[in-house]
């Protein structure tokens, strides 16, 4: 029987085999799944803004790609995974309404992602899959036995990535 850790908006958290973390209603936030394929340790981030950089209140590392990918990493080493083999998987990004105005401040789904991509390469970690961008939201599980991430939309059926 499989451990499920509900991670929430501006949340993270690690498990380890045959743990899953799940998170629901990504909409404009990104899902950051991190895996060390050896030690079987997960870890998944549910972000909802690019920078911690120009925000007053930013004592919540989970709520922001740059503090959370740092924070998940460290979690995740302390319980034993090691930060070379870290590879990631990504969900979310959506812009899910549609702006008059083309003001690119609107579009944090993009940004969100773009932010991630950028964090995972100063960091050198891969991303093994991503499944981004789009108009509507994605609930994800991600499998600590395996390393799968499961993508679940409405009306777009479940992808394995």
């Amino acid at each position: 029987m499989s451990n499920i850790i509900k991670i929430g908006m501006a949340d993270l958290n690690t498990t380890v085999s045959p743990g899953i973390l799940t998170t629901l209603g990504l909409g404009s936030c990104v899902g950051i799944c991190l895996y060390d394929p050896i030690t079987k340790i997960a870890g998944m981030a549910h972000i909802m803004l690019p920078s911690s950089k120009n925000i007053k209140n930013n004592s919540n590392k989970a709520k922001f790609a740059d503090t959370a990918i740092e924070k998940l990493i460290e979690d995740m080493v302390k319980t034993g995974a090691n930060k070379i083999r870290l590879t990631g998987k990504i969900a979310g990004g959506a812009q899910m309404f549609s702006f008059m105005n083309k003001n690119d401040i609107m579009k944090i789904g993009e940004r969100n992602v773009q932010a991630v991509k950028e964090i995972l390469r100063e960091l050198k970690i891969p991303i093994k899959a991503e499944d981004t961008g789009g108009n509507y939201g994605r609930t994800i599980e991600f499998h600590s036995d395996n390393g799968c991430l499961v993508v679940k939309t409405i009306g777009h059926g479940i992808k394995r990535i």
